[in-house]
Protein backbone atom coordinates (compact mmCIF):
# COMPACT_ATOMS: atom_id res chain seq x y z
CA UNK A 1 0.00 0.00 0.00
CA UNK A 2 1.06 3.46 -1.07
CA UNK A 3 0.18 6.83 0.64
CA UNK A 4 -0.24 9.64 -1.49
CA UNK A 5 2.06 12.60 -0.89
CA UNK A 6 0.11 14.97 -1.75
CA UNK A 7 -0.58 18.03 1.03
CA UNK A 8 -3.78 19.20 1.23
CA UNK A 9 -3.14 22.43 3.04
CA UNK A 10 -6.66 24.67 3.37
CA UNK A 11 -6.44 28.42 3.74
CA UNK A 12 -7.76 31.93 2.40
CA UNK A 13 -6.30 33.69 -0.67
CA UNK A 14 -5.45 37.15 -0.52
CA UNK A 15 -8.44 37.55 -3.12
CA UNK A 16 -11.08 36.51 -0.50
CA UNK A 17 -9.43 38.62 2.36
CA UNK A 18 -10.01 41.88 0.66
CA UNK A 19 -13.25 40.66 -0.62
CA UNK A 20 -14.11 40.24 3.10
CA UNK A 21 -12.58 43.53 4.38
CA UNK A 22 -14.35 45.47 1.96
CA UNK A 23 -17.82 44.23 2.87
CA UNK A 24 -16.89 44.67 6.33
CA UNK A 25 -15.39 48.14 5.90
CA UNK A 26 -18.56 48.82 3.41
CA UNK A 27 -20.71 47.65 6.26
CA UNK A 28 -19.03 49.88 9.06
CA UNK A 29 -19.33 52.90 6.49
CA UNK A 30 -23.50 52.36 6.29
CA UNK A 31 -24.03 51.39 9.71
CA UNK A 32 -22.11 55.34 10.87
CA UNK A 33 -24.03 56.74 8.17
CA UNK A 34 -27.34 55.44 9.45
CA UNK A 35 -26.04 56.39 13.23
CA UNK A 36 -25.64 60.36 11.78
CA UNK A 37 -28.97 59.99 9.79
CA UNK A 38 -30.43 59.53 13.48
CA UNK A 39 -28.73 61.61 15.62
CA UNK A 40 -29.75 64.97 12.52
CA UNK A 41 -33.48 63.62 13.43
CA UNK A 42 -33.16 63.80 17.11
CA UNK A 43 -31.06 67.54 16.54
CA UNK A 44 -34.36 68.41 14.09
CA UNK A 45 -36.73 66.93 16.91
CA UNK A 46 -35.55 69.09 19.81
CA UNK A 47 -35.47 72.04 17.68
CA UNK A 48 -39.21 71.68 16.60
CA UNK A 49 -39.82 70.98 20.17
CA UNK A 50 -37.65 74.39 21.28
CA UNK A 51 -39.75 76.24 18.99
CA UNK A 52 -43.10 74.93 20.32
CA UNK A 53 -41.76 75.86 23.98
CA UNK A 54 -41.10 79.00 22.21
CA UNK A 55 -44.00 79.98 20.97
CA UNK A 56 -45.93 79.23 23.77
CA UNK A 57 -43.73 81.08 26.35
CA UNK A 58 -44.47 84.11 24.27
CA UNK A 59 -48.18 83.31 24.01
CA UNK A 60 -48.27 82.97 27.79
CA UNK A 61 -46.81 86.68 27.97
CA UNK A 62 -49.27 87.77 25.82
CA UNK A 63 -51.96 86.59 27.97
CA UNK A 64 -50.77 87.55 30.80
CA UNK A 65 -50.80 91.46 29.46
CA UNK A 66 -53.26 93.63 29.88
CA UNK A 67 -55.34 94.73 27.12
CA UNK A 68 -53.85 98.18 26.98
CA UNK A 69 -50.03 96.95 27.04
CA UNK A 70 -51.47 94.83 24.38
CA UNK A 71 -52.24 97.18 22.15
CA UNK A 72 -49.32 100.02 22.77
CA UNK A 73 -47.17 99.08 19.88
CA UNK A 74 -43.78 100.94 21.50
CA UNK A 75 -44.70 98.38 24.90
CA UNK A 76 -44.77 95.29 22.69
CA UNK A 77 -42.03 96.51 20.82
CA UNK A 78 -40.14 96.65 24.29
CA UNK A 79 -40.91 93.16 24.99
CA UNK A 80 -39.85 91.66 21.78
CA UNK A 81 -36.33 92.56 22.91
CA UNK A 82 -35.77 89.85 25.21
CA UNK A 83 -35.69 86.15 24.14
CA UNK A 84 -39.21 84.53 24.98
CA UNK A 85 -37.46 82.24 27.18
CA UNK A 86 -33.50 81.09 27.42
CA UNK A 87 -33.05 78.76 25.36
CA UNK A 88 -30.48 78.62 22.55
CA UNK A 89 -32.76 77.75 20.33
CA UNK A 90 -34.95 81.13 21.06
CA UNK A 91 -31.81 83.21 20.09
CA UNK A 92 -31.65 81.51 17.05
CA UNK A 93 -34.56 81.89 15.50
CA UNK A 94 -36.27 84.84 13.96
CA UNK A 95 -39.32 86.05 15.89
CA UNK A 96 -42.58 87.55 14.23
CA UNK A 97 -45.56 88.66 16.11
CA UNK A 98 -48.88 90.11 13.66
CA UNK A 99 -51.43 92.34 16.21
CA UNK A 100 -54.73 93.09 14.60
CA UNK A 101 -58.24 93.71 14.99
CA UNK A 102 -60.54 90.84 15.21
CA UNK A 103 -62.66 90.03 13.45
CA UNK A 104 -62.75 92.51 10.94
CA UNK A 105 -58.93 93.31 11.27
CA UNK A 106 -58.43 97.34 9.86
CA UNK A 107 -54.08 96.98 9.30
CA UNK A 108 -51.81 94.59 11.08
CA UNK A 109 -48.76 95.78 13.91
CA UNK A 110 -45.90 93.66 12.76
CA UNK A 111 -43.04 93.56 14.52
CA UNK A 112 -40.18 91.40 13.46
CA UNK A 113 -37.52 89.73 15.94
CA UNK A 114 -34.44 88.88 14.25
CA UNK A 115 -31.53 86.60 15.87
CA UNK A 116 -29.49 89.45 16.87
CA UNK A 117 -32.10 90.65 19.08
CA UNK A 118 -33.05 93.38 17.16
CA UNK A 119 -36.93 94.39 17.05
CA UNK A 120 -38.25 96.08 13.97
CA UNK A 121 -41.81 97.39 13.40
CA UNK A 122 -42.55 96.58 9.82
CA UNK A 123 -46.41 97.94 9.78
CA UNK A 124 -48.62 99.41 12.43
CA UNK A 125 -52.53 99.30 12.24
CA UNK A 126 -54.33 102.18 11.75
CA UNK A 127 -57.11 100.91 14.22
CA UNK A 128 -57.42 97.85 16.76
CA UNK A 129 -60.62 97.20 15.52
CA UNK A 130 -64.23 98.47 16.17
CA UNK A 131 -65.16 100.00 19.84
CA UNK A 132 -68.49 100.13 21.46
CA UNK A 133 -69.58 102.45 22.43
CA UNK A 134 -67.34 104.84 19.89
CA UNK A 135 -64.22 105.82 21.48
CA UNK A 136 -63.40 103.01 23.98
CA UNK A 137 -61.19 100.61 23.79
CA UNK A 138 -61.36 97.82 21.11
CA UNK A 139 -62.75 94.66 22.44
CA UNK A 140 -60.45 91.54 20.51
CA UNK A 141 -57.43 91.53 18.89
CA UNK A 142 -55.83 88.66 17.03
CA UNK A 143 -52.42 87.75 18.25
CA UNK A 144 -50.05 86.18 15.58
CA UNK A 145 -46.87 84.60 16.90
CA UNK A 146 -43.90 82.50 14.65
CA UNK A 147 -40.91 81.24 14.85
CA UNK A 148 -38.53 81.00 12.00
CA UNK A 149 -35.05 79.00 11.82
CA UNK A 150 -33.55 76.95 9.15
CA UNK A 151 -33.06 73.13 10.03
CA UNK A 152 -30.77 70.81 10.76
CA UNK A 153 -32.14 67.92 8.59
CA UNK A 154 -31.96 69.55 4.83
CA UNK A 155 -31.18 73.05 5.67
CA UNK A 156 -34.58 73.94 5.05
CA UNK A 157 -36.50 77.10 6.20
CA UNK A 158 -39.23 75.75 9.28
CA UNK A 159 -42.05 77.17 10.63
CA UNK A 160 -43.82 77.51 14.37
CA UNK A 161 -46.89 79.40 14.68
CA UNK A 162 -49.54 79.76 16.61
CA UNK A 163 -52.64 82.29 16.87
CA UNK A 164 -54.45 84.00 19.89
CA UNK A 165 -57.58 86.08 20.40
CA UNK A 166 -57.82 88.15 23.41
CA UNK A 167 -60.54 90.12 25.00
CA UNK A 168 -61.09 93.15 26.62
CA UNK A 169 -61.72 92.06 29.88
CA UNK A 170 -61.51 91.95 33.19
CA UNK A 171 -59.30 89.52 35.01
CA UNK A 172 -60.59 87.27 37.48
Amino acid sequence: MKLSSKCHTSGTTLVEILVAAVLLASFFASLFEANALCLRFVAASKQSVGAIEVVQARAEVFRNLRFTDLTTTSYVQNLLTTAANTSDFAKSATEVVKISAYPTANGVTQMTRATNGTVSLDSTATSLGPSSPPGSPPELVKVDISQTWTGVLGGRQRTEQTSLIISNGTRK
